[in-house]
């Protein structure tokens, strides 16, 4: 049964555990990843160009390279296995992708409700399992129908440093790989009981468990989505030609793939179900102690993006960033690289990822994972609690062979996105007509309305400056506001190929006071100077300068806007997102929270989301502030068998509290905000000595909730009485208000909104 820790073990517990991580120091020296330390090379990891995926994309005609390039997408995970592993057994009994493939009754997923309940796609080829399966440990693991046999998981073929592939074999999930376990030994395979890895606390919450394989995560495990314009018939049975490799994991539901087990008595269980459908903070591993879940990025029109950035794209690189590689001159891909300068497109929305695109490809693979070995040495994973470091691109080359494999791929991924990332039109979906109705005057009426309002932003076709006038300069932004540079815009807009080729974006950074959307994706800190992507980001982002003092509403009383020194240095600003394919892309802001997720991935389940958010989009009034907040009251748990010394030596202290090997940190009242308590900077050495000062506070207040047995409406009251506003002053983001912002076009005339809605579908 499980009990509470008394308010004195929450105290020394924290403390405890944020003291040790803060104090903990790295091995010396930098760390070599698994493929290192064996003698592999890049070269041993051969790209495979067989067109497996060939129905995928609308059945695109790819060229060999292209292939490779999709199959490293959908299959390569660069060795991140490891880490994935290593979270495994490090993140407190909440997160274990073997049981998110598993369909064990005793989980609430399975392949008959994956998609619906996961946002996870099933691969096709494969059966649920409907018992232990003897050949796999007694794992409740996705059956293969027939005797199909993967090329990508030939062993011989591709051979892996652990044994087995090196792409692994399908797991029956999209994106997720399955690799056999090197620490999976004799000794290991006597203490393996697959009934108890699913029903025994005491055992699975062991963090010197053993599991028989470890599960990779490629790219395509947060890009992959149903296809918009050809829709599974049956999302649980998706064909090849349903999914979409660049689309994103929009129907992705946080919370029940990285908590296994979601209980909204857990807190850490509460943070992670936050985030609306289709949403994941990519930083939660290196953890900038924000709570920022962002959209998973469609990559649509790709070259029209590198087109642009020809034009305007242009950054300055410094120090490290200066390593990464860079476009050739291929052909379509010309050369995009100065002495210290790059021409690029941002695909981060704080347009932090500035340093080329290659850069932002290989990025992506250490953030999910690859040589994480030297990754972990830069910051504390999940928790945080130390100042970051950068982890630097010379160390990666000398001493990660999986980076050093990574990188040669990344120009064939790049070829892979021009060729085949095209926009999704409503009128190439099954019944998109029916919603295409509006008259020629009614869309010609929208698109000078687009033009007039939105082009300026969310078009990568504009006119040219005058000469003497640099792009997006003030000078430039004062012409938009011209009858000469409307009346230009309109007749491009108005053309027959305006939207051929057109990113719609103009992919520019803007302040966030001027957009009035949540700070906390701008907020975000890891890729400023001397943190964990330093090398990944230009001297151009680096030295972006404070948009100043902003206001934020206070979370308990939205009449009041409380003033916040925005910090300068990068953060401050979010790229323009594309309009690509708006009809398909619903809910909208950075963060889903504008409009209402529908979870059927059909074109009247994607017009029902898109109707009802961009109502909310142009007609502000309609929004009620919406903040992320606790469901239930909740606690911390944290699994007694994961704390070693000197945590164990605070276990005995307080071991009376403890039952069926967890202890519970609480009590946190329903309702309270997420970012209250997610927000706090503990990676700031300052803001420290702030929380030591204010926990006997929280102690007290704690103790009262309890004591008192308040109502939700008591505890609610004195969270905001007493705690919020000096919690607030420890966050890293004090906006918690989600879906605030973006009111462009609010003072439209009603008959000027409407018509640009029909225009807006057609995109």
């Amino acid at each position: 049964m499980l009990k509470r820790v008394g308010l004195l073990a929450v105290v020394a517990l924290v403390v405890g555990l944020a003291w040790s991580w803060i104090r903990e120091e790295p091995p010396a020296g930098p760390a070599a990843d698994e493929a290192h330390l064996a003698g592999w090379a890049a070269e041993d990891f051969p790209q495979p160009a067989e067109d497996w995926f060939h129905d995928m994309d609308g059945g695109v005609e790819l060229s060999e390279d292209e292939i490779r390039g999709r199959n490293t997408w959908l299959v390569w995970t660069g060795g991140n296995e490891a880490m994935w592993n290593y979270l495994a057994n490090n993140s407190f009994g909440a997160f274990d992708l073997l049981k998110t493939l598993s369909s064990h009754p005793d989980l609430p997923a399975h392949r008959g409700n994956r998609a619906s309940w996961l946002g996870l796609w099933n691969e096709p080829g494969f059966e649920q399992a409907t018992g232990p399966d003897p050949e796999r440990y007694g794992l409740w693991l996705d059956r293969r129908v027939g005797d199909w046999a993967e090329p990508f998981e030939d062993a011989d073929r591709y051979p892996g440093v652990a044994g087995g592939s090196a792409y692994g074999a399908p797991s029956g999930v999209v994106g997720l790989r399955l690799f056999p376990n090197p620490a999976f030994d004799d000794e290991a395979r006597s203490h393996w009981d697959a009934e108890r890895y699913y029903r025994d606390p005491e055992y699975y919450l062991d963090r010197h468990l053993v599991r028989p394989y470890r599960v990779g995560m490629s790219c395509g495990f947060c890009h992959v989505g149903p296809s918009p314009t050809h829709p599974p018939v049956d999302p649980e049975n998706p064909e090849w030609a349903d999914l979409s490799s660049y689309v994103g994991a929009q129907y992705f539901w946080n919370g029940r793939i990285f908590f296994y087990d979601p209980n909204p008595g857990n807190f850490v269980s509460q943070l992670f179900s936050a985030p609306r459908p289709g949403t994941l903070d990519t930083s939660f591993v290196a953890t900038d102690n924000i709570f920022n879940p962002r959209t998973m990025n469609a990559l649509y029109e790709v070259g029209a993006r590198l087109e642009a950035a020809q034009l305007w794209g242009h950054e300055t690189l410094a120090g490290g960033a200066l390593d990464n590689h860079q476009l050739p001159d291929l052909g379509e891909l010309v050369s995009f690289r100065e002495p210290d300068r790059v021409r690029t497109p941002h695909v981060l929305k704080d347009g932090a990822d500035s340093a080329g695109v290659i850069a932002a490809l290989n990025r992506v693979y250490l953030n999910v994972g690859t040589y994480h070995e030297e990754w972990f040495r830069h910051f504390k994973p999940l928790i945080g609690g130390k100042p970051q470091s950068p982890i630097e691109i010379g160390v990666a080359r000398r001493n990660s062979t999986y980076w050093n494999a990574t990188e040669d791929r990344a120009l064939n991924l790049a070829r892979f996105f021009v060729a085949a990332a095209r926009p999704h039109r409503l009128a190439d979906a099954p019944g998109g007509a029916a919603w295409l109705e509006a008259s020629p005057q009614t869309l010609d009426r929208g698109r000078e309305v687009f033009a007039e309002n939105c082009a300026r932003c969310h078009s990568s076709e504009l006119p040219q400056p005058p000469e003497g006038i640099e792009w997006f300069s003030p000078r430039y932004r004062a012409w938009t506001e011209t009858a000469e540079w409307r009346m230009t815009m309109t007749a491009m807009v108005k053309a027959d190929d305006f939207l051929e080729g057109n990113y719609l974006s103009n992919d520019h950074r803007i302040p966030a006071h001027v957009l009035g959307t949540n700070l906390c994706s701008p907020l975000a800190s890891n890729a400023i100077a001397g943190h964990v992507w330093d090398n990944f980001s230009s001297a151009t982002y680096k030295s972006l300068p404070s948009i100043g003092t902003v206001h934020v509403p206070n979370p308990f009383d939205p009449t009041i806007d409380e003033p916040f020194e925005m910090p300068g240095g990068g953060r401050g600003y979010t790229r323009v997102p594309s309009l690509i394919s708006l009809w398909s892309t619903a809910p909208y802001l950075l963060n889903n929270t504008l409009g209402p997720f529908v979870a059927d991935p059909g074109v009247a389940g994607r017009m029902a989301s898109f109707e009802a958010s961009i109502e909310l989009l142009l007609w502000p009034e309609k929004r009620e502030p919406f903040i992320a907040r606790t469901t239930a009251p909740s606690q911390l748990e944290v699994g007694v068998a994961y704390l070693e010394p000197p945590f164990n030596r605070l276990v005995g202290l307080f071991s009376r509290w403890f039952g069926n090997g967890v202890i519970e940190i609480g009590p946190i009242p329903r309702g309270t905000p997420i970012g209250l308590l997610a927000n706090i900077e503990l990676n700031n050495p300052a803001k420290h000595r702030k929380l030591l000062g204010l926990l006997p506070t929280i102690a007290r207040s704690l103790a009262r909730i309890k004591v008192e047995k308040m109502t939700d409406a008591e505890a609610g009251h004195l969270l905001a009485e007493e705690l919020a506003p000096r919690l607030l002053d420890l966050s890293a983001c004090p906006d918690l208000v989600m879906n605030r912002g973006h009111e462009f076009g609010s003072e439209l005339s009603e008959g000027e909104k409407l018509a640009l809605v029909e225009y807006l579908k057609t995109l």
